[in-house]
């Protein structure tokens, strides 16, 4: 199987497991609704959205320019990891670092769909009533185009409690960890990025390697010369 062939495999995967989540959480719990994965009581599936990037955070008030600003910087990012990943695939890239890029366009794409498109084919998840929203309801979605919300659902709070007074700075403060909710497409971004740093560090450093190579090859043109020279000599 081609190279491009299995990387297409893989942002297909992440997609379309990220989507089927994101409908099923949307149009079948409440918002706010909070369901254990596996009876365990620190790993929740917990409906809520988002207006801004990934674990909750936005740019500006999360709403006009700002909603509009970040949805058009993700599709030129979006344009921008597409044309890196393919200049890498002719450069003859390792398979694992393709991989990585792979993974963080999946994520990418994955949060633009939920912006450009859930406004227009959901109902609005309202906040205080129980109930899950419409898919393609009789009035119409509840934003434009570019102005959806991002679904969250994965949570684990493995710790939530006081801390003793003598932890420093925190000490007596109530701490959740691991407070941000986010969903696979996050956590696809998260795992390209990370392997990334860990895995293939000397991918930020092939610049500096060349030119290392360049001032420590020795410059054969002017070696022959020389050798000539000694001969003639001799």
């Amino acid at each position: 199987m081609k190279t491009s062939h299995k990387l297409t495999l893989i942002i297909l995967a992440v997609l379309i497991a990220d989507q089927a989540l994101k409908i099923w959480v949307k149009t079948n719990m409440y918002y706010g609704q909070e369901i254990p994965i596996l009876g365990l009581d620190w790993a929740l599936l917990h409906f809520v959205e988002n207006k801004g990037m990934a674990f909750g955070l936005s740019l500006g008030d999360g709403e006009g320019w700002g909603k509009l600003a970040l949805s058009v910087f993700r599709i030129g990012a979006v344009g921008l990891l597409i044309y890196y990943l393919r200049k890498l695939m002719q450069e003859g890239a390792s398979f694992g670092l393709l991989t990585c890029f792979a993974l963080i366009l999946a994520g990418a794409l994955g949060n633009i769909i939920d912006s450009a498109f859930y406004g227009l084919i959901f109902s609005e998840s309202p906040v205080h009533l129980r109930q899950p929203a419409q898919i393609f309801p009789e009035g119409g979605g509840y934003a434009g185009f570019l102005y959806g919300k991002v679904v969250d659902m994965f949570h684990f709070p493995i710790y939530r409690g006081i801390l003793p007074e003598w932890v420093p700075f925190w000490g007596g403060q109530y701490v959740e960890f691991f407070r941000p909710v986010f969903n696979l497409a996050d956590a696809s971004i998260t795992i390209g990025v990370l392997s990334l740093l860990i895995f293939h560090r000397d991918f930020f450093r092939q610049p500096v390697k060349k030119a290392e190579t360049a001032e420590s090859t020795p410059d054969q043109t002017s070696a022959v010369p020389q050798a000539e020279a000694a001969s003639r000599e001799s």
